[in-house]
């Protein structure tokens, strides 16, 4: 009987055993379970918060990206509308040194032409004196020529001076022989006309031309006539 009891004891020793360790196990496996649960939430928790942390940074990185790239949108068109004024200055600037340019250029242009009409006023006035004075010349000697040489002498058309010669044909002293002389663009002496026509009215001309000794060509006209006279008289 003793026996028994003895193994009655040890078989409650044992179950109770298995109890404890049945509820030990459960025990643990609910706190080992609600740690892991705690644990899983917090980790959770952290990743959601990590998440919207970076999130939210990532966003802000692009919204910074945006902006960088706007900024760069807007220092490139500023370097373009720059660049392009910079073209059209230059392109003024040209204009500019033509203009200038041309401008000198008509300068120059005007101011050779105004040295050159100078020249040309100085040469006609310098002909205008040079012409003048051979008139005044000729004036000064009509009045002995025509007392000492039966000489008239008369200004006609296109500023023209004439010469008639009387008492060259003895027998009719009052026959006029004449000459018409005048003064070219060069400002030479040139016989227009000549009545009757003398052979030597060429080489008369040229000698007047050479010495611009007026005197002895009205005299050699003469002497020219005269003997013109005589020959057709003989």
């Amino acid at each position: 009987m003793g026996n028994a009891q003895a193994e009655d004891e040890v078989t409650l020793f044992e179950r109770d055993m298995k109890e404890f360790w049945i509820q030990f196990k459960i025990s643990y496996g609910t706190e080992q379970n609600n740690q892991t649960s705690a644990l899983r939430d917090l980790c959770k928790e952290t990743i959601e918060a990590l998440s919207e942390k970076w999130s939210k940074k990532l966003k802000e990185e692009d919204m910074m990206i945006d902006k960088i790239q706007e900024y760069n949108n807007e220092i490139l068109q500023q370097s373009k509308y720059v660049a392009e004024k910079e073209e059209q200055l230059t392109d003024i600037n040209s204009k500019l040194n033509q203009e200038e340019e041309q401008q000198k250029s008509l300068t120059d242009s005007i101011q050779e032409l105004k040295e050159e009409l100078m020249k040309k006023m100085e040469i006609k006035s310098s002909k205008n004196k040079a012409a003048k004075e051979k008139v005044e010349q000729v004036s000064k000697i009509k009045t002995l020529f025509k007392e000492h040489l039966g000489l008239e002498m008369r200004r006609i058309h296109d500023e023209q001076l004439q010469f008639i010669f009387r008492y060259i044909d003895h027998k009719d002293p009052d026959k006029p022989y004449m000459c018409t002389l005048s003064i070219n663009e060069q400002g030479d002496y040139e016989v227009t006309s000549c009545t009757p026509p003398l052979d030597c009215i060429a080489e008369l001309q040229l000698k007047l031309r050479e010495t611009n000794n007026f005197s002895a060509f009205v005299a050699n006209i003469r002497k020219a006539f005269t003997a013109l006279s005589y020959k057709q008289s003989a």
